[in-house]
């Protein structure tokens, strides 16, 4: 938009770029910016004056305008005062800001009056945008399919899962190397695509930090900012009295550097997000007497915001009442007393004989009365599977599974359920010596010796100064390329020592802190060196971890030295012969390690105690494990991956890849907007800014990108772009063209031996404006309906003839002229269309309805049926969905249509 000096506090405005925001109001424009507000939307927008896709609301007499109170009017006659415009009426003045927020003004009637009219093909080519648009917004696979990941059936349910919900609010524990920041990711590229959030922080431990902004960065094409103290300081440098965290939409920070700073909480929790992320959540310690400062920081936050993804492969860390505690943090009405969540846990296996025997086609066995008794909810859904009503099965066992069983809070996958991992071999080392440092890093390097010299190797051990003892006594004896991972080296310095390892000419050996236990992905290595064993079981399966993830293609070798004779040697034992602990991770580690805590302290202080304490360990597992698999194993996998409709993502996922037609429209889309193209193989490109229409074009630099629609060769060669429809460039494509006038007034010659006819086609849009926090699009996206009439008001949709006619560029002056053409016959043409198209649009607006209620309905039962057991879940929480589904209905009732695009066509004999 050229720039202007006739902005005015009070003019209405409208968005080319987002025309179901409404009508919008100045703010101000000065300084080279215009704010505008939508109060329709609810949204606030800020411009460069010289590119705002603004254009000025000015109804012409005869046009009809809406009222704030509903009224609906035709004007008279327009003047104008101070700036803003009047419009006098039959029923009195009516200024500006009178007019109701959620009209419409889309004029494309103006350009056809005035002649001003593109190809016909135009006109094709927008109603093909405004389809494929609705289409990506209501399709299941938006917001998963746009990641650079492999198509991984279990995170692509829980994804899927999760992000359908209103308020995500879930425990990812999948086994270390199942990919819960990929499920994370995921569930945070979907809301934020399809507008459900726009503000998400997240928190991990310091040395993941970068880790997690590269992989947000190179797999989602999300660009989070990093937090720390130096940057808070540099934002209040500008503006000593801002909230440095409303300086950024999307987030990243350590977790202690909130923890440590009760300001810095404050700040954060006052910003108000609509997502928390935090990763290795059982480091927030809780117990019934204490909370740690991490527990506490992330409890206020979570207070305080919808949704909330905890990570975790190891949930029972901290023991029973440190799991309950994160359970508390995620739902505090479904758990709101530990007393009364061991309680439920003991009864975990009669939930799961039910939940088993409906899926097996049962009738629930004889204890699904007991269950559902006092439960309305539940004795609704039974009631229902009991008169075998469509689809009853299915939610009597997901109420089971919520209400009864581990709730819909938690996902834990294993590598024993999904099956296809490779094997893990345990390599025992004993060894003779007096220092066992010394004689630990002599073995060390014959064991270099004798491996094949591209092999890499890890090596964690548990402290700082040991992991540089190996670096320095390998450099010192055999030459060996070494590089150091700990804690008191910068985020830089480890990222590239990282990255030096997992380069194939870089360090052969990565010695590492514990800090390496944690978060970092090294599957490309199969040698993992165990310098000294943790105490804790978890952390233990924390190490393995490191290697043993998705990814990993060979066996991994798990290398554990030890000197014979020490506690060492009894401790290594236990771990093997005891719990198998280095082939698999052990069902129940934690509790299995604090079971037995007395017992291994006698045994590491008396040898020969060994032998019954491996005999009490292995009975110890089989009862601990069979008891779990029986109970709280089997209510996970029910939870944590449905493989059908896994299946079914995956899918649709693959739908969208494979989509030649896509791929076909989004070259036109790129031409049109003046991209230059350069084909480089098959599915591949080279694109360069060329004449680009708009500067509002991201992720295309100034000298050009390499771009694939193929997932494969996105995964294997990663400096080339993964074009889909959730990347940025589709996406800034779309709304440069539906953002102009480009093709929404076109005329056309139908060339046919019949009668002469003139016929109008329009594209009309069904949208609902809305404020953004009621998240409408999912239930009602803009949809576009094609109508067409002919001269005399005839509906002409259905004529097929019509629709796939050749239609060639011609000159309308002729029509055009015609007084009676212009002044009766087209209104009379449009408003014809847009009665056709309101009557058209009734149906979407009941489907959306439908949906909209089916969804809130369902989670407002659940939550009364949760207070008749459980007096945690407060009133104020259910009157809040209730409020929130009242407002979508009232939103999406008032759903208006809105004429995008219109196509004169004059049929007649060739000349």
């Amino acid at each position: 938009m050229p720039v202007t000096t006739t902005w005015k506090r009070g003019q209405r405005w409208v968005s080319d770029s987002e025309p179901e925001l409404g009508l919008g109001i100045i703010l101000d424009g000065s300084h080279g910016r215009v704010e505008i507000v939508f109060p329709a939307a609810g949204e606030q927008r800020c411009y460069a004056v010289d590119t705002a896709p603004l254009r000025r609301v000015k109804f012409q007499p005869g046009d009809k305008i809406t009222t704030h109170e509903g009224v609906e009017t035709v004007v008279d006659q327009v003047r104008e005062e101070s700036g803003l415009r009047i419009y006098q009426t039959a029923d009195g003045e009516v200024t500006e800001a009178q007019l109701a927020d959620s009209m419409c003004f889309s004029k494309p009637e103006e350009r056809l009056f005035g002649g001003k009219l593109d190809d016909p093909g135009d006109f094709d080519l927008r109603g093909e945008a405004l389809r494929r648009r609705a289409e990506m917004r209501r399709s299941p696979a938006r917001g998963l399919a746009g990641a650079r990941v492999d198509l991984i059936p279990h995170q692509l349910f829980i994804a899927d899962e999760v992000s359908g919900r209103l308020q995500p609010r879930v425990l990812l524990a999948d086994e270390v190397g199942l990919g819960k920041t990929i499920e994370a990711c995921l569930i945070v590229h979907r809301l934020l695509l399809t507008g459900r959030a726009s503000r998400v922080l997240i928190l991990v431990p310091e040395p993941l930090v970068h880790q997690w902004f590269v992989e947000l960065l190179r797999r989602f094409n999300l660009t989070f900012d990093l937090f720390d103290e130096e940057r808070c300081i540099a934002i209040e440098e500008g503006d000593p009295e801002c909230n440095p965290f409303l300086d950024s939409q999307l987030v990243l920070a350590p977790l202690d550097f909130l923890a440590e700073d009760e300001a810095r909480a404050a700040q954060a929790r006052e910003a108000g997000w609509d997502v928390l992320v935090v990763d290795e959540a059982h480091h927030l310690e809780w117990s019934p007497e204490e909370a740690g400062a991490n527990y506490e920081v992330v409890r206020t936050l979570a207070a305080e915001t919808a949704g909330l993804l905890l990570l975790t492969a190891t949930p029972q860390q901290l023991g029973p009442e440190g799991h309950f505690a994160r359970l508390q943090l995620l739902d505090p009405g479904r758990y709101g007393d530990l007393a009364r969540y061991r309680e439920e846990t003991r009864h975990y296996e009669e939930v799961a004989d039910v939940v088993e025997s409906l899926a097996g086609g049962g009738k629930g066995s004889d204890r699904l009365g007991a269950l559902t008794k006092g439960r309305p909810r539940l004795m609704k859904a039974a009631a229902d599977f009991m008169l075998d009503k469509p689809g009853a099965r299915e939610r009597l066992t997901r109420d089971l599974l919520d209400s009864c069983g581990i709730g819909r809070v938690m996902f834990r996958n294993t590598r024993a359920r999904l099956g296809g991992f490779p094997e893990r071999l345990p390599l025992l080392a004993p060894l003779k010596g007096e220092d066992e440092v010394a004689t630990k890093i002599k073995w060390l390097g014959s064991l270099l010796k004798k491996l094949p010299a591209e092999e890499k190797v890890l090596v964690i051990a548990r402290t700082r100064e040991l992991a540089e003892q190996i670096v320095e006594s390998l450099r010192d004896a055999t030459g060996s390329v070494a590089a150091l991972f700990h804690e008191d080296l910068t985020l830089i310095q480890r990222d590239r020592n990282a990255a030096f390892f997992a380069d194939e000419d870089g360090a052969r050996v990565l010695a590492c802190s514990e800090i390496g236990s944690e978060g970092r992905n090294f599957q490309f290595a199969r040698h993992l060196v165990l310098f000294d064993l943790p105490e804790n079981l978890d952390l233990l399966e924390q190490r393995i971890g490191r290697l043993d993830r998705i990814g990993q293609k060979g066996t991994i070798n798990i290398h554990v030295p030890y000197l014979k004779g020490t506690e060492e040697e009894t401790r290594v034992r236990w771990m093997d012969e005891g719990l198998d602990a280095f082939r698999a991770s052990p069902h129940g580690a934690a509790e299995i390690q604090r079971e037995l805590a007395d017992s291994l302290e006698a045994a590491l202080g008396n040898s020969r105690k060994l032998k019954g304490l491996l005999a009490e360990t292995q009975a110890c597992r089989e009862r601990i494990s069979e008891r779990l698999a029986r109970g709280q194993d089997r209510l996970l996998e029910k939870c944590s991956h449905r493989p059908e409709e896994a299946a079914q993502a995956v899918a649709a996922i693959k739908a969208w890849d494979d989509d030649a037609e896509f791929e076909e429209f989004l070259l036109r889309l790129f031409e049109h907007c003046g991209l230059h193209i350069e084909e480089l193989g098959r599915r591949r490109y080279f694109l360069l800014p060329g004449n680009l229409k708009s500067d509002a074009f991201p992720a295309l630099p100034n000298e050009g990108i390499t771009v694939t629609l193929d997932r494969q060769r996105a995964l294997e060669r990663e400096q080339e772009a993964f074009l889909t429809w959730d990347h940025p460039m589709t996406r800034a494509a779309l709304d440069l063209l539906l953002g102009s006038e480009a093709g929404n007034a076109t005329f056309g010659i139908w060339e046919s031996p019949s009668e002469k006819r003139m016929l109008l086609e329009a594209w009309v849009v069904v949208e609902c404006v809305a404020p953004a926090h009621l998240h409408a699009e999912r239930f009602l996206p803009p949809v576009p309906l094609r109508i067409a009439v002919d001269h005399a008001g005839g509906d002409q949709t259905a004529d097929a003839s019509l629709a796939s006619a050749k239609l060639r560029r011609g000159d309308p002056a002729a029509l055009l002229r015609n007084e009676a053409v212009k002044r009766k016959v087209l209104p009379a043409m449009l408003d014809r269309v847009r009665e056709l198209g309101t009557e058209a649009s009734r149906a979407v607006i009941d489907r959306a309805m439908q949906a909209m209620r089916t969804q809130l309905d369902s989670e407002i039962n659940r939550l009364k049926d949760l207070a008749a057991a459980n007096d945690h879940v407060r009133p104020e929480e259910v009157a809040a969905l209730v409020a929130r589904e009242v407002e979508l209905a009232t939103a999406i009732t008032n759903a208006r249509v809105r004429v995008d695009a219109v196509r004169l066509v004059w049929k007649a004999p060739a000349v």
